[in-house]
């Protein structure tokens, strides 16, 4: 065997100077996307159609209470074992509220907007989740929300 001579590159410098040139290249198209803006998406504006700030407290039945938070009137009621999306949606911001320390007396706001998306924003966190990412079926279930109370905006 013989042993590496001192004086031979660690590594051949080709793939090295090909490396830097993808780094540069990648660098600059970013650089000129970012000032420029060709290809960048974004989502266009939309109004509110319509909203509604809510509350959901579970019920010692097992079921789920919304209620208008600005009157308190009951807008839907989720029987026991029913309406799982609801459920797991709202767990995991109430689970997020507690992490920061923050009550349930803040409301969620429900909205529609013109466009037809259909997002729930947690007001104490500024959190929005859009509901139609999670399908129609899962969406229908807040929308009705929507349809047993809401208020324009």
């Amino acid at each position: 065997m013989s042993a590496p001579r001192p004086d031979a590159p660690l590594f051949p410098r080709g793939p090295l100077i090909a490396a830097g040139v993808l780094i540069a290249v990648s660098v600059a198209v970013i650089g000129s996307s970012r000032l420029t803006g060709v290809g960048r998406t974004e989502m266009p504006a939309t109004q509110v159609m319509a909203s509604i700030d809510l509350r959901f407290e579970d019920r010692s039945d097992g079921a789920v209470q919304v209620t208008a938070a600005d009157d308190g009137r009951v807008v839907q009621v989720y029987p026991p074992g029913t309406n799982g999306f609801v459920r797991g949606v709202m767990r995991g911001l109430a689970r997020e509220r507690r992490l920061s320390g923050i009550g349930a007396a803040p409301p969620f706001r429900l909205i529609l907007n013109t466009d037809g998306r259909l997002t729930l924003e947690d007001t104490a966190t500024s959190r929005d989740i859009a509901l139609d990412a999670f399908g129609p079926t899962n969406a229908q279930a807040f929308a009705s929300i929507l349809t047993n109370g809401s208020t324009t905006r």
